[in-house]
């Protein structure tokens, strides 16, 4: 990236979207300057600078909840800048995984229950903020804690699970096994930082 490119406004800022990787859910807005990018495109990790403290600031410097940096783009404009990271941790201050944990009506944002695709989305966006949040009582925050053997060892209960009912024909036990296979599967490809568009870009490339 050529920063001479990027147009600060006249406070010398640049807004940043800044953006899980993986799952694709927008994690908070920021600031930053030319010295904070800069840094964050030396260092790989998010730098911003605090408007109302009018200094630089390194996210998760003290709460150790930094975002590794996987890429940086810029809008048509060259004006604002798409920041996509690895979040280790909570994105917001109040300890959630997203900035934008609330809504102007008070709703939740539905999912199409007719869209595969978007239920899967979603299953995932779930997953990514119950990796960093780990609440307690949770299977996924349980899965995450006993780590990727763990995990392996579901797949491969489940993928066998499947295996036994689809010899049954067991139509109705094959659709629970296959939804709890594709649960733990998504589990295990987050812990891996894979991302789910990046499965579908090589079905789509079978295609």
């Amino acid at each position: 990236m050529n920063i001479e490119t990027i147009q600060f406004d006249d406070k010398g800022l640049v807004p940043a979207i800044v953006q899980d990787a993986a799952s694709k859910e927008v994690l908070t807005l920021a600031y930053m300057n030319q010295e904070s990018l800069k840094k964050s495109i030396e260092t790989r990790e998010t730098w911003f600078y605090s408007r109302s403290r009018q200094e630089l600031w390194h996210k998760g410097e003290t709460s150790g909840n930094t975002q590794k940096i996987q890429d940086i783009r810029y809008d048509c404009d060259q004006d604002a800048l798409l920041v996509l990271v690895t979040p280790e941790g909570p994105a917001c201050h109040k300890g959630t995984y997203t900035c934008f944990s609330s809504s102007l009506d008070n709703q939740e944002v539905a999912v199409n229950e007719t869209d595969s695709v978007a239920i899967l989305s979603e299953l995932e966006r779930i997953i990514a903020q119950r990796e960093v949040e780990r609440p307690e009582g949770a299977y996924t925050t349980y899965l995450f804690e006993k780590g990727v053997d763990k995990i392996l060892k579901k797949v491969g209960e489940e993928s066998a699970e499947v295996i036994i009912a689809a010899k049954n024909r067991d139509r109705e036990e094959l659709t629970n096994e296959a939804a709890d296979l594709l649960y733990h599967l998504f589990v295990l490809l987050r812990e891996q930082k894979v991302s789910f568009s990046e499965v579908t870009d090589i079905l789509k490339e079978r295609s």
